[in-house]
């Protein structure tokens, strides 16, 4: 499948400047790539910035603006008479029938990205009642700098990803704080501890994704009879504490996925 002849930036945040050097250093020229920023923030060379939006029709209009956005913007395109083959949003909460409502476009793919994503090590989930699949390829294409991309069966199941990539990040940078103040609690120095907590989290999440084993084998794998892993593992799997406490953690964000998506549909 190859590059979408003109692609369409609107926002070039955290996300949006993750895709763009993704496009960029994957060959996709960038005399093809517009910027559409108010902030007009630098762009590589042959990338065209603007503050706002021109008239025109393009390929691929991406929008990775903020979702309270939504309104101003998709007023601007409306004025130019903006319309695109095929749209692929990343605001979060906005379903495809209400981005269809606001923007002129042949097809909607609705995209949720998570912050990782801002260093190419995130997780996009994608989903569309509409599109075909070189449209779907399209979409893989251009999300693929983000990390890992997978569609979803579903545009209800945007909460549940919300709740486990989209949050998720924070959760653990919450799991990661603790680990640390625990091992300066028995008594590492604190910054040595956070750099301990931190690498180790790191690695064990490297080995779960190459060693093709589940999480639960991993631990087990860790945890030798009679031994300090598994004296602190007896503690998290009493009256399945951790896993009832994240299943707690991870309602809490979905429901509040599905309010914030209520709102944005009235």
């Amino acid at each position: 499948m190859g590059a979408p002849a003109s692609i369409w930036l609107v926002g070039c945040g955290n996300m949006g400047g993750a895709m763009l050097r993704g496009w960029i250093a994957s060959g996709i020229p960038s005399t093809s790539i517009t910027v559409i920023d108010p902030q007009l923030p630098p762009v590589p060379a042959g990338v065209t910035a603007l503050s706002e939006v021109a008239p025109g029709s393009p390929d691929v209009l991406i929008l990775a603006v903020k979702p309270q956005m939504l309104e101003p913007v998709a007023a601007q395109f409306a004025a130019a008479g903006v319309r695109a083959r095929l749209l692929i949003s990343v605001l979060a909460g906005v379903e495809e029938a209400v981005l269809g409502q606001h923007f002129e476009a042949g097809t909607v793919i609705r995209a949720m990205p998570n912050l990782p994503g801002s260093i190419g090590q995130g997780v996009v989930a994608l989903h569309s009642d509409g599109a075909d699949p070189p449209e779907r390829a399209e979409a893989e294409l251009l999300m693929k700098p983000l990390g890992l991309v997978e569609w979803i069966g579903s545009e209800a199941l945007f909460d549940a990803v919300t709740a486990l990539s989209g949050s998720g990040p924070g959760f653990v940078y919450r799991f990661i704080e603790a680990l640390a103040e625990a091992g300066r609690a028995l008594g590492l120095p604190a910054d040595q501890a956070e750099r301990f907590a931190i690498a180790t989290v790191e690695g064990a999440a490297s080995l779960g994704r190459l060693s093709g084993e589940n999480p639960a084998t991993l631990a087990n794998r860790v945890a030798s009879p009679g031994g300090t892993t598994r004296a602190g593992l007896d503690v998290l799997d009493h009256d399945n504490a951790l896993k009832r406490l994240i299943h707690d953690t991870l309602t809490a964000a979905a429901r509040r996925s599905a309010e914030l998506a209520e709102a944005a549909r009235n």
